[in-house]
C-alpha cells in the first residue's frame, strides 16, 4: 500500500507542476516582453493577454492551459489508477476519482504557479482540458452556456462563472461520466467532486462577482 500512496503522491505533483506552466505569463513575456500580470486585471490568463499581448498570444494561451489540463487528467484516468487498480481493487482507486485528482491538482497548479511566484489564473481554460478528458458531454453544456452568457454581455467572467456553476448538474444527470466511473463509483461522491471542482473556479472569481455586481466587470472589447 505503501507503493500506491507513493505513486498517487507523484501523480499529484506531476499534475500540479503541469499546471504551473502557466502560458500566459511565458507568451506575454515572449511576445511584448511584459508579464501579463502588471497589466490589465492582473489576471494570468487568456482573456488578458488578449488585452495585453493581441489575439495570437491569447490563442495561443488558450491551446496550452487546455492542453496542459487533458494531460495532467490523463495521467490519473489512462495511466495511474487503471494500474492501481488493477492491483489493489479499491473503490477510492477507480479510474474517475483519479481524473478528479490529477485535474484538480492541475488546476491548483495553474492557480498557484510554483514556477512564478504561486500568482497564476483562474483555471477555466484549463478546466477545460480537465473536462475534455472527464466527459465531452459535460463540457459541451459548460461551453454553450458560456457562450450564450459572452454573445450576449461580451464579459468572460459572466460567461465563465455560469458554466462552472453548471458543472454538478451535468455530473449528476450525466452519470456515469463518459464511462469512466464503471463499477460501484458512487453518483453523489461524482457529483461531490465536480461541485468542488466548480467551486474552485467561482472562489478565483470573487473580484469578478463583486465587479458584475456593481456593473463594473469590462467586455473582453475592452481596452482598459
Amino acid at each position: 500500500m505503501l507503493i500506491c500512496i507513493l505513486l498517487i503522491a507523484l501523480a499529484g505533483i506531476l499534475s500540479y507542476l503541469l499546471g504551473s506552466i502557466n502560458f500566459a505569463i511565458i507568451l506575454s513575456k515572449l511576445f511584448v516582453k511584459k508579464d501579463v500580470r502588471d497589466y490589465g486585471s492582473g489576471n494570468a490568463g487568456m482573456t488578458n493577454v488578449v488585452r495585453t499581448a493581441g489575439k495570437l498570444p491569447g490563442i495561443l494561451t488558450l491551446v496550452g492551459d487546455i492542453c496542459k489540463g487533458a494531460a495532467a487528467v490523463s495521467i490519473g484516468r489512462f495511466l495511474l489508477y487503471p494500474y492501481l487498480y488493477g492491483r489493489f481493487d479499491h473503490l477510492w482507486l477507480l479510474p474517475v476519482y483519479g481524473a478528479f485528482f490529477c485535474g484538480t491538482c492541475c488546476m491548483l497548479g495553474h492557480i498557484f504557479p510554483a514556477f512564478f511566484g504561486f500568482r497564476g489564473g483562474k483555471g477555466v481554460a484549463t478546466a477545460v482540458g480537465v473536462w475534455l478528458i472527464l466527459d465531452w458531454r459535460v463540457l459541451l453544456i459548460a461551453l454553450a452556456l458560456f457562450l450564450a452568457v459572452f454573445l450576449i454581455t461580451k464579459i468572460v467572467s459572466a460567461g465563465s462563472l455560469l458554466a462552472a456553476a453548471s458543472l454538478p448538474v451535468s455530473a449528476y444527470l450525466l452519470y456515469p461520466l463518459g464511462g469512466l466511473t464503471g463499477q460501484q463509483a458512487n453518483r453523489w461522491i461524482v457529483t461531490l467532486l465536480a461541485a468542488l471542482f466548480g467551486l474552485l473556479i467561482i472562489v478565483k472569481h470573487r473580484t469578478n462577482i463583486v465587479r458584475l455586481c456593481k456593473g463594473e466587470e469590462k467586455p473582453l472589447t475592452s481596452k482598459k
